[in-house]
């Protein structure tokens, strides 16, 4: 006889034993059908379904099990992060956070201290420098790195994930010279003498990567664990993960047949793993306890902006002669897209740029009638910098616009430099986005941005940073209503993953996802969401997360 799973022996359980919960003394708000505003007191629920949500003199349905107090608290809808990397993140737990760095030195400084407190690790990695918040707003160099480690090699990620720095170690090693030529859809950045410096951009980054031992599956199993186990912390309570390989897809796998996993993930197949096909032959994947999905599929057309890659249809305002890359060429992005739409997956294509965003949306209007699958909810990851043209496009073939509030706020010191005042009109265009019709997803593309959602709901609803600058928000005219902004990260987020029959909402016959906050948002100036706390964060009816 097979072994029972854990997670089978608590499905069987959960099956035959029925525990109806009622939390009450809440502050509670959900959004109906037509995204109004509902409010509630109390919420009962059985075991990982809501029974009822309740007013003050509403009788109860159940004589519940088990009671719980609220004590006012405010209550709302489990969050859902439509766009992050949870490997990416858990290994950022785990290794030099260069995030806020103020400048090379600093961060240089942090590797120093990273390698003296780890002596055993073969290769120092680390993520999260940002050069445009240096004074000297240049990119990095070998030579800072090599003034504190020259023994071991360094790799270190930019924020966005498209560009990295190495020390000269790391580039002897992947054999590096002059004579090395850009590889497509990538850049070796350059010395005025043809010297490489220390930063690969976009497919250059293979170079170094490949020659970095891969990690062990028990140690993607445990960065996987401790990142869903943060982001629980923040509200989250489901998360689109935008870009798994072959490993990380075992390694999920392997994980919910041992428990449910404490936060849902739905996951996008990399189009660039090399057993692509493979995936695609095998179908979509639903664990029973709907707490891991596989049925979506993430190509990437283009780069990212803050490291010149992101893919425009005219030059770079700080760049004359140069216009990004583009990772595919036209004939492989559409071969791509059409073999995940031909195994009726979603396909979900990281665009930044202009010309990038132009092309992915010309091949869906293309595919999508070739393959009769308008359907799916096909996406746009990101779609940062729009033609007005190509704006409407996103409500006339249902594509949905999967974006990310913080972009705005943290690219606010750097985009209109590289674009210039009349393309700046078209980027993270939110409101123009949702005045023609779409449903944007939310989400923060963590760790590029830190996952806390109630940052991207400020950002959403006031286009300003944490420090209120600018005072009357960053191109005001494109924000949220604070209605709308929760909708991105709730109800649309689950559509944009197939799962706003179960998610999004607390209505009677959906999960019990849930959170309660320190604070009312409702009654928040908008310029303190990004303050709003995280006391509990429900999955399934469970609790998954408290804070004190």
């Amino acid at each position: 006889m097979k072994k029972l799973t854990s997670s089978f022996l608590f499905l069987l359980c959960s099956a035959t034993v029925a525990e109806t919960t009622l939390y009450f003394n809440v502050n509670g708000y959900t959004l109906d059908q037509d995204f109004n505003l509902l409010r509630f007191s109390a919420i009962q629920f059985t075991n990982d379904r809501v029974d009822a949500l309740i007013k003050e003199q509403d009788p109860l349905l159940l004589e519940p099990d088990r009671r719980i107090n609220g004590n006012g608290q405010t209550m709302i809808p489990g969050l859902i992060d439509a766009h992050g990397h949870v490997l990416s993140y858990g290994l950022g737990l785990l290794r030099v956070n260069l995030v806020g760095a103020v400048s090379e030195s600093e961060a240089a400084e942090r590797v120093l201290d990273f390698a003296q407190a780890n002596p055993a690790v073969e290769w120092i990695q680390g993520r999260g420098w940002n050069q445009v918040l240096w004074d000297s707003n240049e990119f990095p160099k070998a030579v800072s790195l090599d003034a504190v480690v020259n023994d071991r090699p360094v790799w270190l990620t930019r924020v966005d994930g498209h560009a990295a720095w190495a020390n000269s170690v790391a580039m002897r090693l992947a054999g590096i010279s002059d004579e090395t030529e850009d590889p497509v859809g990538g850049q070796i950045m350059r010395d005025e003498n043809g010297k490489a410096t220390g930063v690969f951009v976009d497919t250059a980054m293979s170079f170094i990567r490949e020659q970095i031992p891969s990690m062990s599956f028990e140690e993607e199993k445990v960065a996987l664990t401790a990142a869903l186990n943060s982001l629980a912390t923040y509200g989250i309570t489901s998360v689109h993960d935008a870009g798994i390989g072959s490993s990380t897809l075992a390694a999920y796998k392997e994980l919910v047949t041992e428990a449910p996993l404490p936060v849902r993930v739905y996951a996008m197949i990399s189009a660039s793993d090399p057993l692509y096909q493979d995936r695609l032959a095998e179908g979509f994947f639903h664990s029973e306890d709907m707490t891991f999905a596989v049925e979506s599929v993430k190509v990437v057309a283009d780069g990212a902006l803050g490291s010149r890659g992101a893919a425009l249809i005219e030059d770079y305002h700080d760049a004359p002669g140069y216009r990004g890359l583009l990772r595919y060429n036209d004939e492989r992005l559409e071969y791509l897209m059409r073999a995940a739409m031909n195994a009726d997956f979603q396909v979900a294509t990281h665009a930044i740029g202009d010309s990038a965003n132009m092309r992915v949306l010309d091949n869906y209007e293309r595919l999508i009638k070739e393959t009769n699958s308008k359907s799916r909810r096909h996406r746009v990851e990101h779609a940062q910098i729009l033609r007005y043209d190509d704006i409407v496009r996103f409500a006339e073939l249902e594509v949905i616009p999967s974006m990310q509030a913080t972009h705005a706020t943290s690219d606010k010191n750097m985009a209109e430099d590289r674009l210039g005042p009349v393309r700046i009109q078209g980027a993270y265009a939110w409101r123009k986005l949702l005045d023609s019709g779409a449903r944007i997803a939310n989400g923060s593309d963590f760790p590029v941005e830190h996952p806390n959602p109630f940052y991207g709901l400020h950002a959403s609803v006031t286009r300003q940073d944490q420090q209120s600058s600018p005072p009357d928000g960053w191109y005001a005219e494109e924000s949220m209503t604070l209605e709308e902004a929760l909708a991105s990260f709730t109800i649309d987020a689950a559509y944009a993953g197939h799962q706003e029959e179960h998610l999004g909402t607390l209505e009677p016959g959906k999960k019990a996802d849930f959170i309660l906050l320190d604070r009312d948002i409702f009654a928040l100036p908008p310029t303190q969401l990004w303050q709003t706390e995280v006391r509990e964060t429900w999955v399934n009816g469970v609790r998954v997360s408290r804070q004190n």
